[in-house]
């Protein structure tokens, strides 16, 4: 016997309120987040240093004319440096979570396990 469809509300909801789909949720404004807090850096620490170095106020200028279009480095390094620091704090962020999440998952030592038998054999003694 076939089993009753559910209804296409039904499953949506189903969806909408799984723990997956709450925690990608969850994770997407944690990047954005992030994300805001990389830009902050760029634009409010490192862009001023870089431009004080190279000389220039606004380092997003840095580049050169070619005919009559510029070719603006500058934006295009800044993204760059951008990806380099978001990639380094995920996988810093990735390495702390297995870090902790493998020592919850460590098997039990020799003596828990020999405690563990001995509890058990003297449970079936009485």
């Amino acid at each position: 016997m076939a089993q009753p469809k559910k209804s296409l509300l039904r499953e949506f909801r189903e969806f909408i309120w799984s723990g997956d789909l709450i925690m990608i949720a969850v994770g997407l404004i944690l990047a954005l987040q992030i994300t805001m807090v990389i830009n902050a850096f760029m634009v409010g620490i490192f862009t001023p240093i870089l431009a004080a170095i190279i000389g220039k106020p606004d380092f997003s200028d840095f580049g050169f004319n070619l005919g009559d279009a510029r070719i603006r480095l500058g934006l295009f390094l800044i993204a760059v440096f951008n990806l380099i620091v978001v990639g380094a704090l995920l996988f810093a962020i990735v390495k702390l979570y297995n870090h902790f999440r493998n020592k919850e998952q460590l098997p039990p030592t020799d003596v828990e396990l020999l405690t563990d038998i001995r509890d058990l054999l003297r449970q079936q003694q009485r």
